[in-house]
């Protein structure tokens, strides 16, 4: 389930959108504090952030602004001004998309579908609690400290990423290395998740993949 942090301080309008969008198959939340936004949304696990323009402590374009100099996701801003000025605004400071209140539900989720499948085809980064995955990179990070992984360790890692919340076996995987040129027996596999469940226990995730005996593996 694609996760959607909505940033809105008027609370009517954010319950509105929350429950528009649990309703139609993602997972919300609303950052109910809008002191130390950026803090907080840097740290964020959700693929797609909607920003309102006017935040009490910052405007909302400055800091679009000040994200986009740390991270990729995806981010729809959303206002009551109806001007091209901040339109124009908003993209150059790194919005992928904007629209105005009051918002045509139906539109906007157009553009959430949109935006999300577009980030999944370009392989952007991911997120899992703390850490920042970067796929074309082989890299985890956490801010702080990062862990290379190995194209097969990489592959896996992202299989059990994109199907959250339940179990993967072990011929899913398998057949997902094949399907990307890469060869591996049984045997192999075994030591593949073995090495990346050592990788992210050294970068603080010790119980991320759970082994359901005779079933595969979920992502925790």
């Amino acid at each position: 389930m694609q996760k959607i942090l909505i940033i809105e301080d008027d609370q009517s309008i954010a319950k509105e959108l929350k429950e528009l969008l649990d309703t139609s198959g993602y997972e919300s939340i609303i950052l109910e504090e809008v002191s130390n936004v950026l803090e907080k949304i840097l740290h964020t696990d959700a693929n797609l952030i909607l920003l309102d323009i006017n935040l009490p402590e910052m405007n909302g374009e400055l800091l679009l602004k000040e994200f986009r100099k740390h991270s990729n996701l995806p981010v729809i801003m959303v206002t009551s001004r109806n001007s091209e000025t901040d339109e124009v605004l908003s993209m150059s400071y790194g919005a992928d998309d904007y629209i105005t209140k009051p918002y045509n539900p139906t539109i906007l989720l157009l553009r959430i579908a949109n935006l999300l499948k577009r980030a999944s085809e370009k392989g952007e980064n991911y997120k899992y609690k703390d850490l920042t995955i970067s796929p074309e990179k082989g890299l985890l990070s956490n801010g702080t400290s990062e862990i290379l992984l190995t194209k097969n360790e990489m592959i896996i890692f992202s299989y059990l990423l994109l199907h959250p919340n339940r179990i993967v076996t072990r011929d899913e995987l398998m057949t997902t290395l094949w399907n990307n040129n890469e060869y591996i027996n049984d045997n192999a596999l075994t030591v593949n998740i073995s090495r990346l469940r050592a990788k992210l226990k050294e970068i603080g995730h010790e119980e991320a993949i759970e082994t359901r005996k005779n079933q595969g593996y979920i992502l925790l």
